[in-house]
């Protein structure tokens, strides 16, 4: 059936490719949170234990609410590792660093997913497509505030 919510299938698509981009920067983020959940050591063991398990449990809810964004603008969601690698933005981690190491690339990749979700908000904007710009506002502010909290870690 045809789309017809007041969006050209040209703008959907042009919005659902950067979404695609914020789906694979968030998977991936997920995936590094996850492996620094379960191989970090040190003094800070506990706190970051689980402050990583708090962050990855929900990136994993947000993967689902934006492939399903994507969906709804009438597209086929990203879903595939090799798919993710081509449209990550976020370096994957293939050792095991020391704690203070993982906090300084677990802020760059929440970072890095603000970075892309402000990308996408112009091509929202300019077509009114309010629920993808809301969606992009909550996950902005959520990352911009993870990656706040762990840069404080990294302080004083």
């Amino acid at each position: 059936m045809q789309i017809d919510i007041g969006i050209s299938e040209t703008d959907r698509r042009e919005i659902a490719e950067g979404l695609s981009r914020l789906l694979a920067d968030t998977y991936t983020l997920y995936l590094k949170t996850h492996s620094f959940h379960w191989n970090v050591t040190g003094p800070m063991f506990n706190t970051l234990h689980l402050m990583f398990e708090t962050q990855y449990n929900e990136l994993a809810l947000a993967v689902d609410l934006i492939a399903e964004r994507i969906r709804a603008l009438g597209f086929p969601a990203p879903g595939s590792y090799a798919q993710y690698a081509a449209l990550t933005s976020i370096q994957e981690a293939t050792d095991v660093p020391k704690a203070d190491e993982m906090i300084r690339q677990l802020v760059a990749g929440q970072e890095a997913v603000v970075r892309t979700a402000r990308s996408v908000f112009p091509a929202a904007e300019k077509v009114g497509d309010e629920p993808t710009a809301d969606l992009l506002t909550q996950r902005m502010q959520l990352h911009e505030k993870t990656a706040w909290m762990l840069r404080s870690m990294l302080e004083g």
